[in-house]
């Protein structure tokens, strides 16, 4: 259980510090004049919505790997880990095609000079962030699903407190003027350093008894 715990831990840690998850928030806040509070807030709902059609998803998809590792023992040792090297790989050959990159919502500079409402903000963010979930986190899911229902809900809990965390510290730090991370290196190699991620969780997973 603590390969599950682990994974989720590094899988939780890494994917929010994409920009693509704090940035926008903060130019947003700015051209809206929003207060560190308001930012804040706005940061812990997009989030949230961000965090809860991945898990809805991930589930689902666990519920299946629950089904399949019923029936076929062999689930355990061999499918689960070759899921995350094969989607890790996908990762790696979609970052050898092209250099563009998912946003999980984007800056509309028309949209925001019309200043709509704070709560019609809000209510765009979080429909866009809903409707992105985090598919290499569905992925580990299946991994999850060989330890039963309580793989499932760690890899749930650890996911949302670690994507919550993360979002609002990035997005404080960087209303504060200290966040200095050069994000268009971490952003256009998203795609390599999930890739990579999820190929050495499922080796990990393959090779190393919790």
């Amino acid at each position: 259980m603590w390969q599950i715990f682990l994974g989720s831990l590094i899988l939780g840690l890494i994917h929010p510090l994409f920009p693509n998850h704090w940035l926008p928030l903060i130019a947003i806040s700015k051209t809206e004049k929003w207060s560190n509070r308001e930012t804040v807030f706005a940061t812990l709902i997009t989030g949230f919505s961000h965090t809860l059609s991945t898990i809805i998803i991930g589930i689902i998809v666990g519920f299946v790997g629950i089904k399949l590792s019923e029936n076929y023992s062999y689930i355990t040792k061999v499918a689960a880990p070759l899921v995350l090297v094969f989607i890790g790989i996908i990762y790696l050959l979609f970052d050898l095609k092209s250099k563009h990159h998912h946003h999980h919502f984007e800056i509309n500079k028309t949209t925001l000079k019309n200043k709509k409402s704070k709560t019609a903000i809000l209510i765009t963010l979080c429909i866009g962030m809903f409707l992105s979930p985090c598919f290499e986190i569905e992925a580990y899911y299946f991994q999850a699903a060989t330890k039963g229902w309580l793989g499932i809900l760690i890899v749930s809990l650890v996911y949302l407190t670690m994507t919550l965390s993360v979002m609002v510290s990035l997005v404080y730090l960087g209303l504060k003027g200290i966040n200095k991370l050069k994000s268009d290196s971490l952003e256009h190699n998203e795609k390599l350093i999930t890739g990579i991620v999820l190929i050495l969780l499922g080796l990990l997973a393959y090779f190393v008894e919790f």
